[in-house]
């Protein structure tokens, strides 16, 4: 029985081949084959799309991840920091004062008899500039020589009394009590002569400040008084100022000079003044003395130019600027205010670095307000950022404004 199987698989076998070899079968055959192509096909193009679908969700997921990230990362805007020029002076502001400023008051009491200046005038040392009528003190003068002249007589008799008594007591003719009381009354008749003469001395004094007189040569400045007017110069009143004299040849200005620049103001030191009123026009002034001691509420120090004034252009109480010649140039730059971080650590200011931010301190020479010139911390290469979060963290990411690079500090 089994052969007979293998005789019909055989015979199917053979019109397997038979059918083949005919055009109906090669047709189906074709059929086949394409099916199966077209199934590969759709195949292929079902794996495509899922593989494309599949890498642009990841690529979408990347790009949303690293959108992300960038927009945690903060944009800041940089500027440049401006080279300031070499520092060879500094300008300060100052006043000119006289060389001597001293009020005229009178010493004696009376009533201004007649005065010979006034404002504007100059006048030479020891120049007569007003008098006084003294009626009182002339009569105490007149009193006091009076009792000068009294003393002196007394005096002349208690010298011949005494004499005639030193020799009457060598014969005994009088005791040696009455001797000793001579002499001593001569001795105190002697004192009284003294105390009148030295009151007379006194008076003619205060009558000699009848006359008013120049201390120096100068300009007379003010005149509080006139003819007629009481002169009390007593103790148990305010004086009165009767003129008022200024020495302008030669003029002082003081000078509150910064700590910082404190060594370099040296005695002999030259200086400079510029005036409004003479633009274009400059004044050499030289550095005489200063404090030496630091002010401990401006934090400066008090420093003395003189300037020759011979012709008397400048004159007292003008606004000056002083510039103050510096040894040695000071290398700074400028940066707008608005770079300055104030914290725990100090004045800082942030700087990008790499695309990080690093926190630099800075030290402040001078502040204009808008910006501000630091003396040590920064170069002018340095990018720092305007603006600065007030979380903004030493090594946080940052990304530079496209629109700041290249800018430089105003």
């Amino acid at each position: 029985m089994s052969s007979n199987q293998e005789n019909v698989n055989a015979m199917r076998e053979q019109e397997a081949i038979q059918s083949q070899n005919t055009p109906q079968g090669a047709r189906a055959l074709r059929r086949g084959g394409t099916a199966l192509l077209l199934a590969a096909i759709v195949l292929v193009v079902l794996v495509l799309v899922l593989y494309s679908g599949i890498h642009s969700r990841v690529a979408a997921e990347s790009r949303l991840k690293q959108r992300t990230e960038e927009a945690a990362i903060p944009t800041v805007a940089v500027v440049f920091p401006k080279d300031g020029a070499p520092m060879q002076e500094i300008v300060l502001p100052g006043t000119t004062q006289a060389f001597t400023d001293a009020p005229i008051y009178a010493r004696t009491n009376g009533y201004l008899k007649r005065w010979y200046f006034d404002i504007g005038a100059h006048v030479k040392k020891d120049q007569l500039l007003a008098e006084i009528d003294t009626p009182e003190v002339d009569q105490q003068l007149q009193q006091a020589r009076a009792d000068l002249d009294t003393a002196q007589a007394n005096l002349n008799i208690a010298k011949i009394t005494a004499a005639r008594w030193q020799g009457l007591v060598k014969d005994g003719s009088v005791s040696q009590q009455e001797t000793d009381q001579a002499v001593s009354n001569l001795n105190a008749v002697q004192a009284t002569v003294e105390s009148n003469a030295a009151n007379v001395r006194r008076l003619e004094q205060l009558q000699s400040f009848e006359k008013i007189y120049a201390p120096f040569d100068g300009i007379i400045t003010a005149r509080s008084t006139d003819i007629g007017a009481l002169i009390d110069a007593g103790a148990s009143t305010q004086p009165r100022e009767l003129f008022h004299m200024t020495a302008t040849r030669t003029l002082r200005v003081y000078v509150a000079v910064p700590e910082v620049y404190s060594p370099a103001m040296r005695s002999g030191g030259s200086a400079m003044l510029t005036l409004e009123e003479f633009p274009g026009e400059t004044f050499r002034g030289t550095i005489v003395r200063n404090t030496n001691s630091i002010d401990l509420a401006s934090r400066t120090l008090l420093v003395e130019v003189d300037i020759d004034n011979p012709t008397g252009r400048l004159l007292p109480g003008a606004y000056v600027f002083v510039h103050l010649k510096l040894p040695n140039a000071t290398h700074t730059v400028t940066i707008p205010s608005n770079a300055l971080i104030f914290r725990k650590e100090g004045l800082q200011v942030a700087l990008a670095r790499d695309g990080k931010a690093k926190l630099v301190s800075v030290r402040i020479n001078r502040d204009y307000g808008n910006s501000v010139e630091i003396a040590s911390g920064l170069q002018s290469t340095d990018a720092v950022i305007i603006d600065p979060s007030d979380s903004l963290v030493d090594g946080a990411p940052v990304r530079v404004s496209e629109t700041s690079k290249g800018g430089s500090a105003k």
